[in-house]
């Protein structure tokens, strides 16, 4: 039987930022057990000698928005979330004129699943710049991920009507579509967004995989466009390397995701579809050594876990995958595979 590899989800890329990247279901479950006080305590912790030389500059310069900021930049990567927005509304209580504050009060408020606050932030800032077309799709941007797509569509109309051929904007509407259902007026869109922009990679990753949905062997053609583009694009090459496992070509598939580890050795997701293409080419060692890797990126990777005991179950390691299993189930405790895989090697 088959494994199916972990497919990159479309919200991600419109997201263009954390949110997003490839929505990792496991790591998400993960931050939200552990809560903010962890993100807290590595934002205290951390020792970070740009956050202390920032401290300094502040005390000095108490009154320099700038400051407070580029301290917010610092805790945000940290997903030290309250220090961020705290030093964000300072920040803008000093200078309201500054864009880029409210862009990041946004993300901060939406990476801490305060979403209400995040839409009412770009609302905001949209008022504020009402003809700035980045501004007015990051909130097009907000109100998709909450489904709220009629206002999303209004605000894009916005756009256009400032900038008629921008292709951000239909590639905008193509999400919206696309998370709709409407599958028709989605490719439309994202072929509109192509015309405009014939190098904008996530607009030919959407219209391979929608494409790919209806079973259209031009699909491959889009995804090789998309990769030829930007051969470095983690999504994109992801993206095909799905689509080739799809269609049978696991050897394809493979090589698309051992590349990706070139590029990225530590992105968890590359090791791990690896791994279970293996399994499906009955490398079980192999596959082991790619489950092994995907953990070491990725120490809250669930699924990684599961099929590593899996796989040295098979090679006959049974307190290795007793091992796994029980990790599985720590982080994931309903994880009904773990808990039957548990029960065998008892």
């Amino acid at each position: 039987m088959r494994l199916i590899l972990s497919k990159l989800d479309p919200t991600t890329m419109i997201r263009l930022t954390r949110f997003s990247i490839f929505l990792l279901p496991i790591f998400y479950f993960f931050t939200a057990c552990t809560g903010n006080s962890t993100n807290q305590e590595k934002a205290e912790t951390t020792g970070n000698t740009v956050l202390d030389q920032l401290n300094a500059q502040i005390e000095k310069s108490p009154k320099n928005a700038d400051l407070y900021y580029a301290r917010a930049e610092q805790y945000f990567e940290l997903e030290g979330f309250d220090e961020a927005i705290a030093d964000l509304n300072k920040a803008i209580s000093i200078d309201s004129s500054k864009v880029d504050y409210y862009h990041l009060l946004a993300d901060a408020y939406m990476d801490y699943f305060k979403s209400f606050k995040a839409l009412k932030t770009m609302e905001t800032a949209v008022m504020r710049f009402p003809r700035r077309i980045p501004t007015l799709l990051k909130l097009s941007e907000f109100q998709m991920i909450l489904q709220m797509h009629k206002e999303s569509m209004k605000t894009i109309d916005q756009a256009l009507q400032i900038d008629p051929q921008n292709a951000e904007a239909f590639f905008m509407f193509g999400m919206n579509f696309k998370e709709m259902g409407d599958t028709a007026r989605a490719i439309n869109s994202f072929q509109t967004a192509v015309e405009n922009d014939p190098d904008l990679v996530d607009a030919w990753i959407n219209l391979g995989q929608l494409h790919a949905a209806l079973g259209n062997a031009i699909a491959g053609r889009y995804f090789e466009t998309a990769t030829r583009i930007d051969p470095k694009n983690i999504e994109a090459l992801h993206a095909r390397g799905y689509y080739q496992q799809s269609i049978g070509d696991l050897k394809g598939s493979l090589a698309t995701f051992r590349k990706i580890n070139r590029i990225d050795p530590k992105y968890a997701e590359g090791y791990f579809n690896a791994g279970l293409l293996l399994m499906d080419m009955d490398s079980i060692p192999s596959a082991y050594e790619k489950f092994d890797a995907a953990i070491r990126a990725s120490p809250v990777h669930i699924q990684a876990y599961f099929y590593r005991g899996v796989a040295a179950e098979i090679l006959g390691k049974k307190q290795q995958a007793k091992a796994d299993y029980e990790q599985a189930l720590k982080l994931a405790p309903d994880y009904t595979k773990a808990k039957e895989g548990l029960e065998r090697v008892r």
